[in-house]
Order: structure tokens, then sequence, then C-alpha cells
């Protein structure tokens, strides 16, 4: 025997703002009943052998005064 969900709703959005999105990001307004994670990669560009070593990125530092 399920459960059934009978939602009504209203919403209203004057203004939204995303800072920042990732691969795994999920972003709802309202009632999703379920949300099924989904991933695909995908060679669109053809791409033949594999992507050449990465570079090691060097922490930035901020200068900072001596006398503080």
């Amino acid at each position: 025997m399920g459960v059934t969900f009978n939602i009504q709703q209203t919403i209203q959005i004057n203004m939204i703002r995303i800072d920042g999105i990732s691969n795994s990001s999920v972003f709802q307004i309202g009632s999703a009943g379920i949300i099924k994670p989904s991933s695909s990669l995908s060679n669109t560009g053809g791409f033949t052998e594999p992507a050449p070593e990465a570079i090691p990125v060097v922490p930035f530092t901020t200068a900072r005064s001596i006398n503080n």
C-alpha cells in the first residue's frame, strides 16, 4: 500500500542569486517527489590520447607586514 501526497503550492520568487554550481549540485524550488542522481561521461571533443600531465599549482599567499 503506497502513500499518496497531494501538494498544492504557490511559489513567488522575486530574485534569486546562485553564486556557484558544481557537478553534484541540486537546485530545487518546491516539491520534487524523487531526485534520481545521474551522471555520464562523454568524449565530445573526439580525443584519442590521454590529457597532458597537470602542472602543480602553487598556493597563492598574501604579503603580510612583519610589524603587526
